[in-house]
């Protein structure tokens, strides 16, 4: 394959390279250099349109917004916050590198500020309080970002994949973990068993709670 020069390397080109390097490896195996690689450019050749790794992993961030749909504003507040949080699910789960950088970024691009933006103003077109827009935004996200951590960091999200763990940890201890044992069997090792099932009812949880928070804030929002 000839190599790609200066003049057909984009920017954008770039970003989707990097985003698949993390997508198999991660975003620590993200370097200028290995996507230059997976580009056939030299990696002075990227540098003239990304500004180093910390750009790079700026406009990656960028891109995985961008996947998310607009927040609903057809919905009631707490529909378009079960909305956002099913859809950060779906794209993070493609992009788990992503969780860790998603709100440490200093220079965010366009995507990630007007997907806040809009998601703010459904909030505030409801009638909720900065406060509790607050609450909202920040228990929800880290509930979202947690999940996926613990999702896509298990050995196993179902019974058949779990099989192993149970078998070499639990089995030969079942007399001094009895709780443990229990949970496995009654739970765990069912064969309808799903980790992500958890997701839901999680989530249900946390927007009733703040659906009772708004109430009890004085607010009479478009629940």
């Amino acid at each position: 394959m000839a190599g790609r020069t200066r003049s057909t390397l984009t920017r954008r080109t770039i970003v989707d390279a990097a985003v698949v390097v993390a997508d198999r490896a991660g975003a620590d195996a993200v370097t200028v250099r290995r996507v230059a690689d997976g580009l056939g450019a030299s990696p002075m050749a990227l540098y003239h349109h990304v500004d180093g790794k910390d750009a790079l992993l700026d406009a990656m961030v960028d891109v995985v917004y961008a996947e998310l749909a607009e927040p609903r504003h057809d919905l009631a507040w707490v529909e378009a916050l079960r909305a956002r949080c099913d859809d950060l699910h779906r794209v993070l789960l493609r992009h788990p590198w992503a969780v860790p950088l998603m709100d440490n970024r200093t220079s965010p691009g366009p995507a990630t500020l007007a997907h806040l933006d809009a998601l703010l103003g459904v909030l505030y077109a409801a009638g909720l309080s900065a406060s509790v827009i607050a609450h909202a935004v920040a228990s929800l996200d880290a509930f979202v970002f947690g999940f996926v951590v613990q999702e896509t960091s298990l050995p196993g999200t179902d019974a058949a994949g779990l099989q192993e763990v149970v078998d070499t940890t639990l089995a030969p201890a079942a007399d001094t973990l009895p709780h443990m044992t229990r949970f496995a069997t009654e739970h765990v090792m069912q064969p309808d068993y799903r980790f992500g099932d958890s997701f839901e009812v999680g989530l249900d949880l946390l927007l009733h709670g703040l659906a009772t928070l708004a109430a009890d804030d004085g607010e009479q929002p478009d629940a």
